[in-house]
């Protein structure tokens, strides 16, 4: 292991610790501008400490994922949210939402998938089932096309945002407001238990299996007839890299809501600390999203504007727009030079 590669995995686990540490200790203020620094008493560092984990859980689903995405499209601008995930999941929830709110027999049966989630595992239904539905369109000549499946993400997206606003203009006023706020995102300090014991296990199975596949990732870089030279089985490695992208992109999704642009800084953080190999990006990328939204969710416990503290999903959207257009205008991008 190389010195850049032991300096820049030190830096990213300080971050995410330092990320925690914060998420634990910033509370309310005790006075404007003055940011309110303690140790919690035990009921809330219990209602913290789940925050903390969520946070660290979605913000790692969400950097592999990302890191997964840039390197099955050969595209540093790709994130998590181009498959169209996000949009599935928060149609599936207004759908949901929208149900429960109108009573009847339809009620009946959505209610039980409420129950202990708020809208948790009909977010999970959507995710997965826009996955399904883009992995079909996603085909040429039957294999996982990159081109494709961008262009099927894209429409997906765009239909679902469409309808979920219309179910959202269906909706009685007063449960509208609910689902705006799952919009901006949130990291829930009482998560849904075994959605996020099952994030943290996906998050550890794609991690060692992105690990294994680091060489035919680094290879799959270059064209598809270079790769192909190498040994490397394109098809089949597209269709893991997708389905695994997808997965932890639905986990992050259900967890949090749809949080924007941690699943693309958290690996161009990572590629600037450690590189661009793919085997030190596949341990450096769960980190790197982890340390990002845990930093992020402890700093907008201090941040107040007269109306509750800032979204999670405003705070990512705000810091990482900036960073996706100095990417995107970069000469090194324009000139190809971007390792993915």
């Amino acid at each position: 292991m190389t010195r850049r590669l032991i300096r820049g995995s030190a830096i990213l686990a300080i971050a995410a610790l330092l990320g925690a540490a914060l998420r634990l200790l910033v509370g309310p203020a005790s006075a404007p501008g003055v940011l309110g620094l303690a140790w919690p008493t035990p009921e809330i560092l219990s209602l913290r400490l789940g925050a903390a984990a969520t946070a660290a859980s979605a913000g790692a689903a969400l950097g592999l994922s990302g890191m997964l995405l840039q390197a099955l499209l050969r595209n540093p601008l790709a994130a998590p949210f181009t498959l169209g995930v996000s949009a599935g999941a928060g149609l599936a929830s207004t759908v949901a939402a929208w149900a429960v709110s109108g009573g009847g027999g339809l009620a009946v049966l959505v209610s039980p998938l409420m129950i202990g989630a708020d809208g948790v595992l009909p977010g999970a239904i959507g995710a997965i089932s826009v996955l399904a539905i883009v992995s079909l369109l996603g085909r040429r000549n039957g294999l996982l096309d990159p081109l494709t499946l961008i262009l099927a993400g894209t429409v997906l997206s765009t239909l679902c945002g469409a309808v979920t606003l219309l179910v959202q203009s269906l909706m009685p006023p007063s449960s509208r407001g609910e689902s705006w706020l799952w919009f901006m995102g949130q990291v829930p300090e009482l998560p849904h238990r075994g959605l996020l014991i099952a994030s943290a296990i996906a998050v550890a199975i794609v991690t060692v299996l992105s690990f294994r596949l680091g060489d035919d990732l680094d290879a799959s870089s270059t064209s598809d007839d270079e790769a192909a030279s190498l040994g490397v089985e394109l098809s089949r490695l597209r269709v893991t890299l997708f389905v695994c992208a997808g997965v932890l992109a639905a986990m992050a999704v259900s967890l949090c809501g749809p949080i924007a642009f941690v699943g693309f800084v958290g690996p161009h953080l990572a590629r600037v600390m450690l590189g661009g190999s793919h085997r030190a990006l596949a341990l450096a990328s769960p980190l790197a999203g982890a340390a990002i939204l845990l930093m992020a969710d402890g700093v907008r416990q201090g941040i107040d504007l007269g109306g509750g503290r800032l979204p999670i999903g405003v705070l990512t959207a705000l810091l990482g727009g900036p960073v996706f257009l100095i990417v995107l205008r970069s000469s090194r991008l324009r000139s190809g030079g971007w390792g993915c």
